[in-house]
């Protein structure tokens, strides 16, 4: 549905020019869901306004439902544009009209007749959940419900795409995962294919299922959400996977030797990736190796069949056995750590 191809974009200032994207390319297919992750300064918000062309490229293409943007004029850009939907981080929305009126906009902009408009608004009011904040004025509004005003006003137009531009930033925790339900119903109920950029991947482990990673202006990676998590190698992934080590409990830390003595067990702390799971981990440990254990600590996360993250334990066997459970690890790469004993 979208190529982004061989797009580049450099800007200039103060005779000095800046290469803000470097031969990006991108296909994304009708329905998906589809997160561009970077850190600030990566060029992600110049990458999502290439597609409705607000930044127009150096070079390159972007060719949606087989039209080449890049080659449309003023009026033909213009009338393309009515399809696709976007929505900021700071919501935009005109404080003198009420949350109908601004949902209203664009259906006056393109003069459709009052029923048609009080119809549409009616049904988009529903959509979002703010059926009873129909007459309401911003300044009223949390910030939540300010977004979902102008997810309403971005679907005024029946759009195909919708580009999300650091959507749920300026929202709390709580409220960014309302808003992330509802980006994932409507992409269901409506068939709207997403585009999104973010600098949070809880934002992209919530709702996308494809992934794209950005770093000084150059596609990184790029694929399933369980491939770009099972990536670990790539140093930008990491950073955004927070890789660092799990805490051990405080009364247990002050025990801890860094050598193994008599009477002390290791404290084991293992890194899961998609080719096993928690339950067959323990399984090998206690069934295969007869190894007594103490789970200590658990930061789990379940992607489709898949799962990630890390497990902190203390491996009460004897010291053969416990050296050949952690044999067993290094033999199925699966990264682990003895951070001491106790």
């Amino acid at each position: 549905m979208i190529e982004i191809k061989n797009i580049s974009k450099t800007f200039h200032q103060k005779k000095q020019a800046f290469k803000a994207l470097h031969n990006i390319n991108l296909s994304i297919e009708k329905g998906d869901i589809v997160g561009i992750i970077g850190f600030s300064g990566a060029g992600k918000s110049t990458l999502i306004r290439t597609v409705n062309l607000l930044e127009r490229p150096d070079e390159g293409q972007i060719i949606i439902n087989g039209k080449d943007f890049t080659e449309l004029n003023s009026k033909q850009l213009a009338h393309e544009r009515k399809k696709i939907g976007m929505i900021f981080q700071h919501f935009n929305l005109l404080s003198s009209r009420t949350v109908f009126e601004n949902i209203a906009l664009p259906l006056e902009l393109d003069n459709l007749s009052k029923d048609k408009i009080r119809e549409k608004v009616n049904e988009l009011l529903q959509i979002v959940g703010l059926e009873d904040k129909a007459h309401d004025y911003p300044k009223s509004l949390s910030g939540g419900q300010k977004q979902r005003v102008a997810i309403a006003r971005a679907l005024a137009n029946d759009p195909y795409l919708l580009l999300c531009d650091e959507a749920t930033s300026a929202l709390d925790p709580a409220t960014t995962q309302s808003i992330l339900q509802l980006l994932r119903d409507i992409n269901h109920r409506l068939g709207i294919t997403i585009l999104l950029i973010t600098h949070e991947m809880e934002v992209i482990k919530a709702v996308c299922n494809h992934v794209a990673v950005i770093d000084k202006g150059q596609l990184v990676s790029k694929g399933t959400l369980s491939e770009i998590i099972s990536n670990k190698e790539n140093p930008i992934i990491k950073q955004f996977l927070n890789s660092g080590v799990m805490t051990i409990p405080q009364e247990l830390n002050k025990k801890l030797q860094k050598e193994p003595q008599d009477g002390l067990f290791p404290l084991v702390e293992i890194e899961l990736n998609e080719s096993i799971s928690v339950e067959k981990l323990l399984s090998v440990i206690y069934d295969q190796y007869k190894i007594p254990y103490k789970l200590l600590k658990a930061d789990v996360e379940y992607l489709g069949d898949s799962n990630f993250g890390k497990l902190l334990l203390q491996l009460q066997g004897g010291t053969e056995e416990n050296q050949k459970a952690i044999y067993y690890f290094n033999q199925n790469n699966i990264q682990n750590t003895v951070k001491g004993y106790a």
